[in-house]
């Protein structure tokens, strides 16, 4: 029998990335109410002091780093000030990430290059620099998308080519990671969840996306941070290399 500390963060240390808005907020705070010190990472220096309130009210540490994880050397400045104020890191969380909507034909090299650099290159150097100094029972959750497993009707490439790397990414660490360092790997693919990227999608394209949606609605942000949780804690001590899917049945219609 698992006992239910084994959902707990006490004493652990994690570091959120893309922590200013949406998902990152939630999950952020989630981890804090877990237990966790928790170090957040964003490009907006501003917003971050809000949600450094929002984690603070759970009684943990937290540290807020203004960072943008397209630059390594700005990557490993985070895990570097996590390590400097807590002493340790023990979860990563990628959560940093951009979209755009281009049809292929119109999508300029920029564009594109640009979304990958956060979606996909930024986890990288994030994982690559936490994993220099990530000990065993460590957990790094990469928050992909199902836009990296079907397509959804917009013109998407570029996060949808970033996202699917991504699961490709957490597969290889995985298998590189989980028995040499003793770091699990893994990937949550989230649906479509009421957060500032998605309310900047076409008006009236996430209410017809809605009806294909199986438990009949979006998601709220605190149900993806309690799979954040689970994948981060010694609960899911045996799961690396998985990709888990939080879309309320998107992806089975």
């Amino acid at each position: 029998m698992i006992p239910i500390d084994a959902f707990r963060l006490d004493g652990r240390v994690a570091i959120v990335t893309g922590a200013s808005s949406g998902l990152g907020v939630a999950i952020a705070s989630a981890l804090a109410q877990a237990g966790a010190d928790v170090v957040i990472a964003a490009r907006r220096a501003a917003r971050l002091a809000h949600t450094e309130a929002d984690v603070r009210r759970f009684g943990h540490g937290v540290l807020s780093v203004t960072a943008d994880v397209s630059d390594p050397g700005q990557c490993t400045a985070v895990v570097e000030s996590a390590v400097a104020e807590f002493g340790r890191v023990d979860v990563l969380i990628n959560n940093a990430g951009v979209g755009t909507a281009v049809p292929a034909t119109r999508e300029t090299p920029e564009q594109f290059r640009a979304v990958l650099e956060v979606n996909l290159l930024g986890c990288y150097w994030m994982a690559q620099a936490g994993g220099r100094v990530m000990g065993p029972g460590s957990s790094i959750v990469n928050i992909s998308s199902v836009l990296g497993l079907t397509t959804a009707g917009l013109p998407q490439a570029a996060y949808s080519a970033s996202k699917a790397g991504l699961i490709g990414l957490t597969r290889d660490l995985a298998q590189q990671w989980s028995g040499r360092k003793g770091i699990r790997v893994n990937a949550i693919a989230p649906g479509y969840f009421d957060t500032e990227m998605t309310a900047a999608l076409p008006e009236g394209y996430l209410d017809s996306l809605t009806e294909r949606i199986p438990i009949g609605r979006r998601g709220d942000p605190a149900e993806l941070a309690a799979a954040v949780v689970f994948l981060a804690s010694p609960a899911a001590s045996y799961i690396t290399g998985q990709t888990i899917v939080v879309d309320g049945g998107l992806t089975i219609t």
